[in-house]
Order: structure tokens, then C-alpha cells, then sequence
């Protein structure tokens, strides 16, 4: 049996918060909200229960403005008609005892443009759409939702929010030399590409402040390499650490479809991604590491690496709406992994997202009888 002990070890963030264990749900996609970004009953029913025995839950990425809508049924925190709804939210995830986090977030050139004009960084072409590039007032526009976005997280009860800075989303558009080709004072230089998170930062703390909340947790979520010639590399990446270590955060958590996925370009190939992340934030901040880790046997593994402080899981979550408890129990036997597509009445899993799930999609959980191989990216 998997001594699952150690994922069940305390840790005390930076600000004095403790979180319970090391393990952490990811965000989800669930395609589920209602279409004014409002808790469905759908998504009620997938998020009940999942939260149990976990140290920190990060819900789907959620809308700052209206600008930035980058799926159908996507949840939203940009006005006073989500606060209802993102307190409903909060209230299912901490039954579990888990400390619940909302993950913000803009698209940018990724927006639906069925939504509205898709606005950018810089003008682009991705031969499937085009997006213009952001205005200054734009830009300020954006900032400023993710604090109202943060406002709104704290009035609901949630315990702290994660800045989605990752997967070629509008922060991260900024920051890579691929997408921001602007020459004002918001692109070209990495001081100057480093801008626009830093400011997105600096309005959530700044929120956090106005509402006295010390204890209020403030993560950010980023991805370490790109495609492309001017894609971003692990240096560039390190650069982006040694820049947010000294930004009032708790926590980063490093996107990846695979916890032992190596390095590129940038940095040594012999080496994995996250092993060279955590040397380079040197302890300054925990990290959160992820990526295919579907058993008990994975998540430990990856636990006992040393690289990451928190391991987060998403797949199995899905498959094993009560992984945590597993874990904790040591019923670690009854762990699946694999969905079996005729019992979604157990996982409860969004209509429009076990549609994807029936196609056996190599972003989502290995399907029963289907070959599956993990994205190499």
C-alpha cells in the first residue's frame, strides 16, 4: 500500500496562513456556467464533495471582464450580479475544509469573438482569428477587473484568488516577446513585458489591503515554455521568477501537461522543467507542481521529488470525485484511472464537457477502453 502520509504535512504560507496538506485541485474547464457566468446546477453538482480532505481547491478560470471571454459557460466576477453566485461557489468548495481560491482571468487573443471584438497585446492573426491590439484605456480597464474581480472574491468568502498567467492568456500574451510587440511603455523590454502583470498584481494586493485581509491568499499560475521562434524559453521563464519572488505573492504554480516534461530551450535538457523552477525560486515562494499524475503512486512520487511544495491534480479529480479522501484513508486501491463512459451518475461530470470526455481528448482523463497519450507540449 502507498504510505500516503507526507501529502498530509501542514504548511504555513507567507502570510501566516496554514494550509492543511499538500495537496491541491486544479482548475478545472467545466464549460458549465450558466451563460451570465453564473453558478449552473450542473456545476453545483461537479463541484460537491470534490473539495473534501484537500489543502487548497482553484476553481475554473474565472472572468474579469466581459472583454476577455475565452469559453462557453464560463464563470464570471466582474460585477455585482456574480457575488451571489461566486458566494455559492465558495460556500461548496470550504464544506470540504479546503481553502477555496478563485482563479482570475483575461483571454486576450484566445477570447470567444462570438462574444465581441477579441482585443490583444499587439494586433494578431492566428489564421482562425484576428485581434486588435489593446488601447492604453483597454489596458487599464483589464487591471483594474482583475481587482474588482478580487473585491468580489473576498466579499464571497473566498480565502484567495490565483492570477492565471499561464496557457497563452492575456497575461502571459504580455509577457512573451512572441505575442506583445508593442513599443510603448507596456512592450519591448523585459522591464517593459514585465509591466502588465505586475500591475495585475499590484491592484489584487491592493484590494487585499482595502479590505484588511492579511490572511487573503494570492497566488499566480504561470506556463514555462512556448512554440514558436519567439516563444517564451526557461530563461525567459526564469527571468519571470526572479521578478514575481519579489512580489507580495503565497504561492506560484507552474502549469504542465507533464510533472516530468524537460526543459527545451533555455535552460539544461537533461533536466526537468520544474526541478529548474523550484532551484531558481530558491524557497522564496512554494510552488505548486502538476501534470498527469492520475494514482496515489504518482502524486507521492511526485511529492517525494522534493520539487514542488504542493502537488495539484485535475484528472483524477474528475475520475475520483473523492481523491483526497482516498488518499487519506489509505484506500488507495480504489483509485480509477481511466473514466468509464458509462458512469458519468458517479462523476457527475458537465454535459458539454463529457461530451469532450466521449471523444477521448488527450487533455482529459484517459477514457476506458480507448487508447490515450498525454499532449507533448
Amino acid at each position: 500500500m502507498t504510505d500516503t502520509t507526507p501529502l498530509f504535512t501542514p504548511f504555513t504560507l507567507n502570510n501566516g496562513v496554514e494550509i492543511k496538506n499538500r495537496l491541491v485541485v486544479a482548475p478545472m474547464t467545466h464549460y458549465a456556467s450558466n451563460p451570465d457566468g453564473t453558478l449552473s446546477d450542473e456545476e453545483r453538482a461537479f463541484l460537491t464533495g470534490r473539495s473534501d480532505d484537500f489543502g487548497l481547491f482553484i476553481t475554473a478560470a474565472t472572468l474579469v471582464h466581459p472583454s476577455g471571454k475565452a469559453f462557453v459557460g464560463q464563470p464570471s466576477a466582474y460585477n455585482e450580479s456574480h457575488l451571489a453566485s461566486l458566494t455559492k461557489t465558495a460556500n461548496i468548495i470550504k464544506k470540504g475544509g479546503t481553502k477555496a481560491i478563485l482563479q482570475i482571468h483575461h483571454g486576450g487573443y484566445q477570447s470567444l469573438a462570438q462574444f465581441g471584438e477579441v482585443i490583444a497585446p499587439s494586433d494578431m492573426d492566428s489564421g482562425k482569428q484576428s485581434a486588435r491590439a489593446m488601447s492604453v484605456d483597454e489596458i487599464q480597464a483589464v487591471i483594474t477587473g482583475f481587482g474588482v474581480a478580487t473585491d468580489l472574491a473576498i466579499r464571497a468568502g473566498f480565502d484567495g484568488v490565483e492570477i492565471h498567467g499561464a496557457n497563452n492568456y492575456l497575461i502571459q500574451q504580455f509577457f512573451s516577446p512572441q505575442t506583445n510587440k508593442r513599443d510603448d511603455e507596456w512592450g519591448g523590454s523585459l522591464e517593459n513585458r514585465l509591466r502588465f502583470p505586475k500591475a495585475v498584481i499590484k491592484t489584487v494586493n491592493e484590494t487585499k489591503a482595502k479590505h484588511n485581509k492579511a490572511e487573503f491568499i494570492v497566488g499566480y499560475r504561470f506556463s514555462p515554455e512556448e512554440a514558436g521562434d519567439d516563444g517564451l524559453t526557461m530563461a525567459d521563464t526564469f527571468d519571470l521568477m526572479d521578478a514575481l519572488v519579489d512580489e507580495p505573492l503565497q504561492y506560484l504554480h507552474v502549469s504542465l501537461w507533464d510533472f516530468y516534461k524537460k526543459a527545451r530551450r533555455g535552460a539544461d535538457t537533461n533536466l526537468t522543467r520544474i526541478e529548474q523552477l523550484h532551484a531558481r525560486i530558491g524557497g522564496k515562494l512554494p510552488l505548486i507542481g502538476v501534470g498527469c499524475l492520475l494514482s496515489a503512486d504518482d502524486v507521492v512520487r511526485a511529492y517525494d521529488t522534493g520539487w514542488a511544495q504542493f502537488v495539484a491534480v485535475g484528472k483524477a479529480v474528475m475520475i475520483n470525485p473523492n481523491f483526497a479522501t482516498l488518499l487519506k484513508t489509505g484506500d488507495t486501491d480504489k483509485i480509477a484511472t481511466h473514466i468509464d463512459p458509462e458512469r458519468n451518475d458517479i462523476y457527475k461530470i458537465p454535459n458539454q464537457l463529457w461530451a469532450y470526455q466521449q471523444k477521448g481528448l488527450a487533455y482529459l482523463p484517459p477514457l476506458k477502453g480507448k487508447e490515450w497519450q498525454p499532449l507533448d507540449i
